[in-house]
């Protein structure tokens, strides 16, 4: 039997045969993709937030700084916002709260952390909040861009069943979580092997992700008061992450209401975002 691919795009006629999430070993301990591509994510983020800070005549080195305070602070935040909303998975065994190498963080957990620190770090070293939240958006859309592959190399964080242009197939039996019914009433057998085709969800949010970088970028040097780059983040962000959580199978939802808590809270911040950036427009200067 002809060699069967793990990964496939067939209206792109993309095959991928074989996808490992282990990336290397190091002392025979596995080293997943998902964490070098986080890792790698952080490092750029930060090299081009400390390139604008020296642009705009702020201590780069302030921004080494912030971002061990706030790496720790993510990854709390994240498995903190995930477990809340997937408690009746954790109440019967609280230890499998701290077993983060099973999965489970949440990246609006991660982000409202870093703000949270963000704000403590910048009143503790008595700088301006809204300039580093600025300096540091683009960078953190970037890097949420780049890491939404390490859900590529998990085969995880995908959507419903879809027969459009960039309908994603991936063998039944890699991805046992998450298959809703529209999912299995279209399950693909090739060659015996059963795929399921679905919405590659982690590839909208990359592209979504690096279109608004672009914009930050373009933008900030028209920017008409000091945080607005921001604002304008999590307005372009919560946009993308409002239809394409609806496309997801593994949404987070307020207990049994079936409202997904990433579309309400995106929406929240699209229309707090917009409020606040027409309110300061109206009287802001150039900077």
């Amino acid at each position: 039997m002809d060699r069967m691919p793990e990964v496939w795009f067939p209206h792109l006629n993309i095959k991928i045969y074989e996808l490992d999430p282990v990336a290397f070993k190091l002392f025979g301990f596995p080293v997943y993709w998902y964490g070098v591509i986080i890792g790698s994510a952080v490092i750029l983020g930060l090299l081009l937030a400390q390139r604008e800070a020296k642009r705009t005549n702020q201590n780069p080195e302030n921004y080494i700084d912030f971002l061990l305070y706030a790496l720790i602070a993510a990854l709390i935040g994240a498995r903190t916002y995930y477990v809340i909303f997937s408690w009746e998975s954790y109440k019967d065994n609280l230890l499998k709260i701290f077993a983060f190498r099973e999965g489970g963080l949440a990246i609006y957990g991660g982000v409202l952390a870093a703000i949270g620190v963000a704000w403590v770090f910048t009143k503790k070293r008595k700088l301006s909040f809204w300039l580093l939240a600025d300096t540091a958006a683009p960078s953190l859309v970037l890097g949420q861009s780049i890491g939404r592959w390490g859900n590529f190399f998990n085969q995880e964080a995908f959507g419903r069943y879809t027969d459009s242009i960039f309908a994603m197939r991936l063998m039944k039996n890699n991805v046992g979580q998450h298959l809703t019914e529209d999912i299995l009433n279209n399950i693909i057998t090739y060659n015996g092997i059963q795929y399921v085709q679905v919405h590659p969800t982690f590839l909208y949010e990359s592209f979504w992700n690096f279109g608004l970088f672009l914009f930050l970028l373009w933008y900030r040097r028209r920017k008409k008061f000091t945080g607005e780059i921001f604002l304008m983040y999590l307005a372009g962000y919560g946009c993308g992450r409002v239809w394409i959580e609806g496309l997801r199978t593994d949404q987070l939802t307020i207990g049994n209401t079936g409202i997904a808590v990433s579309q309400l809270l995106s929406g929240v911040l699209i229309v707090s975002s917009i409020i606040f950036v027409m309110h300061k427009r109206k009287n802001a200067k150039e900077i």
